[in-house]
């Protein structure tokens, strides 16, 4: 296995002792971990992603994005793990991916000119030096556990994202492009019509998108340094995926 980047390619030992792995196969949150600059492999996690009985929408993202993580750090004892599960919340409604036309049209319609909450649940399982395991989740918001040097840290994202007076046409349009259907809520901000729904945003933009990349990249230099130290010392500057 190689890590590639724009100038050179560096065999996996090198980033030792610790590397990462994002628990998704969102292009979107691949898109935005490489901002951090720092590698990383994509492993996608097995999990029962149901709901439980009486669980509100941030304990709901919560205990999706600490079961992902913790799916792939049982299965491996030498990476740090992010796990990063995206609802959206129209009042009490958790609108998920629509599954056909007309559910994502009903999806459309009922966010138009209406206020919503992008909640996005992160969790990081890992230590210093790269073990994962051996840690329990805390509650939704900003979670801490640990044993040693394994720990376990997350937290739940919160913004608010306002629709505007939309059309039928627009929906139907946006609709056809096929779009909505990979997308909680049916929308993505960052596509060319889809961005053109939202009149307002209160909170972190890149949360919408589906990884609140300051409020991780904060967490991982406070409680993962090792990740950036091993960076620092291959003379890497610029992160990628694992080419498999």
């Amino acid at each position: 296995m190689l890590f590639v980047y724009t100038n050179k390619v560096i065999s996996r030992h090198r980033l030792m002792p610790s590397h990462l792995v994002l628990a998704s196969r969102s292009p979107r949150r691949k898109r935005l971990l490489r901002i951090l600059g720092i590698p990383f492999q994509v492993e996608i996690a097995d999990i029962d992603e149901g709901r439980l009985e009486k669980e509100s929408p941030p304990e709901f993202v919560d205990r999706l994005s600490a079961m992902k993580a913790g799916e792939i750090a049982r299965r491996r004892d030498d990476v740090i793990v992010i796990g990063a599960d995206t609802i959206v919340v129209l009042g009490e409604q958790i609108l998920e991916k629509p599954t056909t036309t007309e559910n994502a049209r009903e999806m459309l319609r009922s966010l138009r000119s209406r206020t919503h909450t992008v909640l996005t649940g992160v969790t990081v399982c890992g230590s210093a030096r790269g073990s994962a395991g051996g840690s329990t989740r805390g509650s939704a918001g900003g979670s801490t556990r640990g044993s040693g040097e394994n720990i376990q840290r997350g937290f739940v994202e919160k913004t608010l994202v306002t629709f505007g007076d939309i059309s039928d046409d627009q929906i139907d349009s946006y609709i056809a492009s096929g779009s909505p259907f990979d997308k909680a809520g049916g929308y993505g901000i960052q596509d060319d019509r889809g961005a053109l729904f939202v009149e307002r945003i209160d909170g972190d933009f890149y949360n919408v998108m589906g990884l609140p990349i300051f409020r991780l990249n904060q967490l991982l230099r406070s409680e993962f340094a090792s990740l950036f130290a091993s960076l620092h010392r291959s003379g890497i500057s610029h992160g990628s995926e694992l080419i498999r």
